[in-house]
This record gives structure tokens, C-alpha cells and sequence, in this order.
């Protein structure tokens, strides 16, 4: 049967474990990784001086490391809040663990009472706990939802246990009590006690990891100037659409725009200005198509709004609202000169057994014909049969 040192050190080497982990993922510049790899480095030192206890001076083996396992905690509360964006109440912290430490000292040297030194810091680190619980929200990242549910539960359970580790020895203040002692109620609750961190840290990791799989996910979907879906997200967001739209036998609308005199543009004003008209552009066309519309950015001046459930009429509505918004004059700076510009749009309707490739050829064709005559204009694509046709003739 396990003893309370064997628990304490098993759990200095989850400890290690944890801080190896988390040193893996320093270069990740997750925001609370710091905080927590201090938290596990302080805690393998102050479980290693609670299994000192009688051999290590008291106040080593005591109140230091309590001191330390009570900024253990403190640590990672303030990692978890930084994770989720928000301020680190550091004094609240900083008094809620010296008014602990300093209940550990008195019920050391002034009434030496076991119980009620671990009353002190149970009772601290519940506190804490379901702070951390409060502070994890529900992230709109499907990809986060588990990690930070396994964290908030997990961060409740370690609060319960170490609420009614508290209530229990607050029962028995008056009994004496050993620091090693080997009753089950003892293991139990010392079990549950220092196992409390490694539960934390490896809902901390799961966070960490979650995101990083995230932000790279994004990365590879998005272009990293306008915040756009990218090239690669679209054609699998044009595959999907299309294979929806054979199923259901509902209509699927493409626009294909291009920036006017866009080389103008930069050449005039300089690429920093040729990237805020493209960064405006995004912005502002998404704001004037349908909530279902797909807007991406295909490479260079070029991008393309994908139409699910759309016919022909509501496919040139569309590309009307965003041609209008787009011709408009962007300020770079403050005090600098506006820089107008304007977009040229291309509309093809998806025909019965057209690929994506057809449909993009036919929006690409529509679009040159809006170039061609004029430019800040939406010229919509012929029909595919009537193309086909046209072509037949010109060969005779």
C-alpha cells in the first residue's frame, strides 16, 4: 500500500515530467507557458522539502515550502489568465498568499497545529482553483472547447477536493496529527492534495497544444495580409459548395474581382499603401455580401467570393453591393491624400455537370470582358451551352 512519501515523490516526478513538457513549448510563445513551467519548477523543489520533513530544518521543510506551494498555484491562476487575455491580479494574489503563509507560521510556532496549517492552504488553493474554473470561457475555436472544459472541470474537482480537505481538518484542529501520517483518510486527501498541480499543468499542456494546432490551421487557411481565406481554403471551401450543390440541385454563384490599375497603385503611392487597399478591400466586401458568401483571396490583386444558394439575379446583386463599396477613396494616414481605387467583377453561375475549374474559367472571362470594357464594372459570364456554341461558329 502506498505511503505519503511515496505519493509525494511520484508526484515530484509528474512534476518533472510537466516542466519537460512545458520547457517543448517554450518557443511556441504561447502566452502563460512561462507561468506555468515556474509553477512545476517550484513545485518539484517544495514537494522535495516536504518529503524532508524531520530531517531538513522546520522552517525549510515548513515554511518555505509552503511558501512555495502556495505560489505554485498562485502561478498558475496568473499562466491561465494570461492564456485567456486578461490581467493578472497580481496584489490579490500576493496577499491572499502572504495572509497563508503567515497562518502556516502562526500555526507553526505560535500554536503548532498541523490541521489547521493545512486548513490555511487548502483553503487557499480552493479558492484559487475555482477562480481558475471561473476564468476559462467557452471558446468560439471548436478546436479549444475540450482542452478548456477538461481544464475548467478539472480545476473544480482539485477546488472540491481541496474544500473539503479543509472542512475535514478543520473538524480535527484538536486532534494530533502526524505530516506522514499513513491512515487512509490521510493518503486519501494527501493524494488527491498533490496530485492537484500535475491535473492542472496537463490541462494547461492540452490548452497550449490545442492552440498551437489552431493558429496553425489558420495560418495555412488564411493569407496573412487581409486576414482572407486563402488560394488553398477556398478551392476546398469550392469543392465542398459544389458537391452540396449537385446533392441538392441548389444554385452556386462565383465572383471574380481584380483591384484597377493596381501596379498604378503601388508604383504611385508604394507597396505599404498597395497593401492597405487590399487589407480595405477584404474589410469592406465583406461587410456588403450575405452572411453564407465565401470571400477569399486568391493571389495578388485578385480575389473571389464564393455564392451557396444563389441564383443569377441574387449572384449580380451581390457583385453590384460590392462593386459600390469598393469604389471609394482610402485614406492611408492621417494627413495623407486619399487613395481612391476600384474593382472590376466577373459572375458565372455554376451549370449542370461544370466543375469548379469551368466555373472559374468562365468568372475569369467575365472578368477580362469587365477590364476590357472599362473596369469598375461586373460583367456576368455567358452560359457554358452558348460559349460552347459561339465557339463552334467562330471554327466554321
Amino acid at each position: 500500500m502506498p505511503n505519503a512519501l511515496s505519493l509525494l515523490l511520484v508526484t515530484t516526478a509528474f512534476s518533472v515530467v510537466m516542466l519537460l513538457v512545458l520547457s517543448s513549448l517554450a518557443g511556441s510563445k504561447v502566452a502563460g507557458i512561462r507561468e506555468w513551467g515556474q509553477a512545476n519548477a517550484l513545485a518539484v523543489i517544495a514537494l522535495l522539502l516536504f518529503a524532508s520533513r524531520g530531517i531538513m530544518p522546520d522552517l525549510l521543510s515548513i515554511e518555505v515550502a509552503n511558501g512555495m506551494y502556495i505560489a505554485t498555484i498562485a502561478l498558475m491562476y496568473a499562466g491561465f489568465r494570461r492564456h485567456v487575455g486578461l490581467r493578472v491580479p497580481e496584489p490579490l494574489l500576493f496577499i491572499g498568499g502572504a495572509a497563508t503563509l503567515l497562518a502556516v507560521a502562526v500555526f507553526h510556532y505560535g500554536w503548532d497545529s498541523l490541521p489547521l496549517r493545512t486548513v490555511a492552504v487548502s483553503g487557499y488553493y480552493a479558492s484559487i482553483c475555482f477562480a481558475i474554473a471561473i476564468t476559462l470561457p467557452v471558446p468560439p475555436d471548436r478546436r479549444l472547447r475540450y482542452p478548456f472544459a477538461f481544464t475548467r472541470i478539472a480545476a473544480s474537482v482539485v477546488g472540491a477536493i481541496h474544500l473539503s480537505r479543509a472542512a475535514f481538518y478543520g473538524m480535527e484542529a484538536w486532534s494530533p496529527m502526524v505530516f506522514l501520517d499513513a491512515s487512509t483518510y490521510n493518503l486519501v486527501f494527501f493524494g488527491f492534495g498533490t496530485l492537484a498541480l500535475p491535473a492542472l499543468t496537463l490541462g494547461a499542456v492540452m490548452m497550449s497544444n490545442a492552440q498551437v494546432i489552431s493558429e496553425t490551421a489558420y495560418a495555412a487557411d488564411h493569407d496573412h495580409l487581409t486576414g482572407a481565406p486563402s488560394r488553398r481554403a477556398f478551392f476546398a471551401a469550392a469543392e465542398r459548395e459544389h458537391a452540396r450543390a449537385a446533392r441538392r440541385n441548389s444554385g452556386l454563384g462565383l465572383l471574380l474581382m481584380d483591384v484597377d490599375h493596381f501596379k498604378r497603385i503601388n508604383d504611385t503611392h508604394g507597396h505599404a499603401v498597395g497593401d492597405q487597399v487590399l487589407r480595405d478591400l477584404v474589410r469592406h466586401a465583406q461587410e456588403v455580401i450575405r452572411r453564407i458568401d465565401y470571400c477569399a483571396r486568391l493571389g495578388g490583386e485578385e480575389f473571389a467570393v464564393l455564392l451557396p444558394d444563389a441564383n443569377l439575379e441574387t449572384a449580380l446583386a451581390v457583385a453590384e453591393r460590392v462593386r459600390a463599396a469598393l469604389d471609394r477613396a482610402l485614406q492611408p494616414a492621417p494627413g495623407m491624400i486619399p487613395v481612391a481605387y476600384t474593382v472590376s467583377i466577373g459572375v458565372a453561375m455554376l451549370e449542370e455537370e461544370e466543375s469548379i475549374t469551368g466555373l472559374m474559367a468562365r468568372a475569369d472571362k467575365a472578368l477580362y470582358a469587365a477590364k476590357a470594357a472599362g473596369r469598375n464594372r461586373v460583367v456576368s459570364a455567358p452560359l457554358a451551352l452558348l460559349d460552347r456554341h459561339d465557339k463552334r461558329s467562330e471554327g466554321r
